[in-house]
């Protein structure tokens, strides 16, 4: 038969087992309740920057990064917000718009990467001619299409090829069933405005 003692440890042992069961259940439960409400922040946060005509819009106070653009792809029924940077605080939220590359829908080269296995997972599926549409800060939508799909080693090569006007580039990590991240692999898409000149239409 146990002690006083002994059955007064058990008890106590099962107490703090308990708690840090609540804690923990407690913590996965504020994680699934920021990922839930976080795209609700920056869907907000967008509103208020095209009501602006632009601007810094933080999705929450502390953010350290906003709404820069939206990005569709049509033909899949799929729309994501653009975050300013490519960081991992974006990217962990959305796509992000490198602060390196050309501004969004202006001449030269824009880059937007994301994670290969949260959004970004869309792009293994795409194709070569497929449509893409980027909303920007005046709300205005601009179309892409889709003119090459490719692998590139990041060590090796610049991921943008040589060519001048505009060029819309969607970056992530290859391979896609990668059980390890950051690998010098990235799978490049690349899309040019529909027709030549600022052609933008309202939706």
């Amino acid at each position: 038969m146990p002690s006083v003692h002994a059955s007064r440890a058990l008890r106590l042992g099962a107490v703090f087992a308990l708690l840090f069961a609540a804690q923990q259940l407690g913590g996965a439960a504020l994680i699934k309740a920021k990922a839930a409400l976080a795209p609700v922040l920056i869907d907000e946060a967008w509103e208020r920057v095209l009501a602006a005509g632009g601007g810094v819009h933080r999705p929450w106070p502390w953010a350290d990064t906003w709404p820069v653009a939206r990005l569709r792809f049509p033909a899949r029924g799929v729309e994501l917000p653009v975050l300013h940077g490519d960081g991992g605080n974006s990217l962990a939220f959305a796509p992000g718009r490198t602060l390196a590359s050309a501004p969004l829908g202006s001449e030269g080269v824009s880059v937007i990467g994301g994670h290969r296995d949260t959004h970004f997972a869309i792009l293994q599926n795409l194709a070569q001619g497929e449509p893409l549409e980027l909303q920007l800060i005046s709300g205005v939508w601009r179309r892409y299409r889709i003119t090459d799909i490719r692998i590139a080693d990041a060590t090796r090569e610049n991921l943008s090829p040589a060519g001048g006007g505009e060029e819309l580039l969607l970056v992530t990590c290859y391979p896609f069933d990668a059980l390890r991240a950051g690998g010098p692999l990235r799978y490049v898409v690349s899309a040019r405005p529909v027709a030549t000149g600022a052609q933008v239409y309202d939706i």
